[in-house]
This record gives structure tokens, C-alpha cells and sequence, in this order.
């Protein structure tokens, strides 16, 4: 679910700085120069938010399967009374 959200809001985010680009008052050249700098910077933005989502993802998978062998032994210690 987060994935889904960060992706609408990098979504989002690119086309509020396409159409204030495109609709600001600037030569090509400048507007260019401001598409790439803010592309940069949205790239950063997104690599840094799938490095949270993979962190998360990693956490929880650690955690599950810490759980599942907690129950693993508890049925094999069950088994053997």
C-alpha cells in the first residue's frame, strides 16, 4: 500500500513541475535547465522512498519469519510431550 502511495505521489509531483514549467514565462533553454534540475531532484526522491519500501518490506519479512520459526519450535516441542 505505501508502494501504491508513493508512487501517486511522485506521479503527482511530476506533473505539477511539467505544467509550471511549461506554463512559466522562460526561454527554452531555461525551462530545459529547470526540467532537468527538478527531474534530478525527483529521481533522489524516489530512489530514497523505494529504499524505505524495500527497508520495510526486508523488516516485516524478517519478522515473519522470526514468528513462523517461534511456532515451528513450539509445535515440534509440543510433539515430543
Amino acid at each position: 500500500m505505501r508502494g501504491r502511495i508513493a508512487v501517486g505521489a511522485i506521479i503527482g509531483a511530476v506533473a505539477g513541475v511539467v505544467t509550471g514549467v511549461m506554463t512559466a514565462p522562460k526561454s527554452g533553454r531555461e525551462a530545459r535547465a529547470d526540467i532537468k534540475a527538478k527531474a534530478e531532484e525527483l529521481k533522489s526522491q524516489a530512489d530514497k522512498a523505494t529504499r524505505n519500501v524495500k527497508k520495510g518490506t526486508e523488516d516485516i519479512t524478517s519478522q515473519a519469519a522470526s514468528k513462523l520459526r517461534d511456532v515451528v519450535d513450539d509445535a515440534k516441542r509440543s510433539l515430543k510431550k
